[in-house]
């Protein structure tokens, strides 16, 4: 019998050391795939979010087809779409890493639109009014008063999509992509040791979920709307 705060004496700390390297390299392209990923869906999300509030009737329905295409279906469904029909479908291969990658930039770009059409809706047309009547653009108006104000607004739902998309990317196993979870896999297939590589596996997912939600936080403390 185990006493309160005893580890068992099967999990082997050795093993969790030799896993870190390989562990590590997998973390690297994990957060590779989460950057980059980001980095096109909040330029997908930003335009698809305005078309969405600003558009005319066609711009609009093909943003809103693009969303819930996207949200109404899983993401582990997207990136196989991606990588294995759509090279049958136009005779293009994919790299697996690409794929990961464009599967973010789809998946995130979907529900980050949505956070920049509500965080836009948001501002008082007060305020969009009285930028009109200081003679501004439409276009200036939404680059200087709507802007920096929705912005504002959309950092915490910004941060929890961050988070997401990174815990996501577990998810590229399925197409043999070397991410975190995919270095943890294959380090189990050699050594048979499933309980301490994936404690460390989760221990890493954690350990980086947590570090972006406390900058987060501080970045929501630093411009939030008093």
């Amino acid at each position: 019998m185990l006493l309160s705060g005893e580890v068992p004496m099967d999990f082997q700390f050795d093993v969790v050391v030799d896993s870190i390297p390989v562990l590590m390299e997998g973390l690297a392209l994990t957060l590779q795939i989460t950057f980059l990923g980001l980095i096109g869906g909040i330029a997908l999300g930003v335009l698809a979010g305005l078309a969405r509030v600003y558009g005319n009737f066609l711009i609009n329905g093909i943003a809103m087809i693009y969303i819930e295409t996207i949200r109404g279906t899983p993401l582990v469904v997207q990136v196989m779409f991606i990588y294995f029909a759509l090279p049958l479908a136009t005779g293009l291969r994919v790299a697996a890493l690409y794929a990961a990658i464009f599967a973010i930039v789809l998946n995130s770009g979907a529900y980050i639109a949505e956070i920049v059409r509500g965080a836009v809706l948001s501002i008082s047309k007060g305020l969009i009014e009285a930028g009109k009547a200081l003679g501004i653009s439409s276009w200036q108006n939404i680059a200087y008063i709507v802007g920096p104000l929705a912005f504002r607004r959309m950092v915490p739902p910004l941060g929890n999509q961050v988070i997401i998309s990174l815990k996501d990317t577990s998810l590229f196993i399925v197409i043999g992509v070397g991410e975190l979870t995919r270095q943890g896999q294959e380090i189990i297939a050699t050594n048979f040791r499933a309980l301490e590589v994936w404690t460390s596996v989760a221990l890493i997912y954690l350990a980086v979920t947590t570090i972006l939600a406390y900058l987060l936080r501080l970045l929501e403390r630093r411009i939030r709307i008093l």
